[in-house]
């Protein structure tokens, strides 16, 4: 499908956020962004997949350029599903958020959240309807490993 994020490692290209995030996971030790209580691994999971399933497909760059044919804004559109998602995503962080989206560890939902985040301005969602994730989205733009791995700091950026 030519799509990003890919990852060329051990002799593989991987493509798809979650499944190179839980190889990475799987195969490389270190700190885990699976909590260990499988309660806890499942909020994670159903966060991510709030996120990477229900909310960013309907404003990836397929889709919005399939919508610049039709009558359709692109930008009501965008912001329209990442309002909705955030509505129940805002929910579901009231009852798991720690200083995190789960608990006071990183997981796979926050590096899902971070990307969100991003299109949720690019399509100028109000994003002080949503304190529980402005909390989580604070806390993260602080941790260094989000600092490092923001957009701009990779090679391929536009300067």
């Amino acid at each position: 499908m030519r799509q990003v994020p890919s990852l060329e490692i051990d002799g593989h290209s991987l493509t798809q956020s979650i499944a190179i995030i839980e190889y990475l996971e799987e195969t490389r030790p270190g700190v885990s962004l699976l909590p260990k209580d499988p309660i806890k691994r499942a909020k994670v999971r159903h966060i991510s997949e709030l996120i990477n399933s229900g909310i960013q497909p309907l404003q990836n760059l397929q889709v919005l350029q399939k919508l610049g044919d039709g009558n359709v804004s692109i930008k009501e559109w965008g912001h329209y599903w990442i309002h909705k998602g955030f509505k129940a995503l805002e929910l579901t962080l009231a009852s798991t958020a720690g200083k995190y989206c789960v608990g006071d560890d990183i997981s796979i939902a926050d590096c899902c959240l971070v990307p969100q985040v991003h299109n949720a301005k690019r399509f100028n969602v109000d994003m002080n309807e949503f304190p529980g994730i402005n909390k989580v989205y604070h806390e993260l733009s602080l941790h260094p490993a989000i600092q490092e791995a923001d957009p701009s700091k990779m090679p391929d950026a536009d300067s």
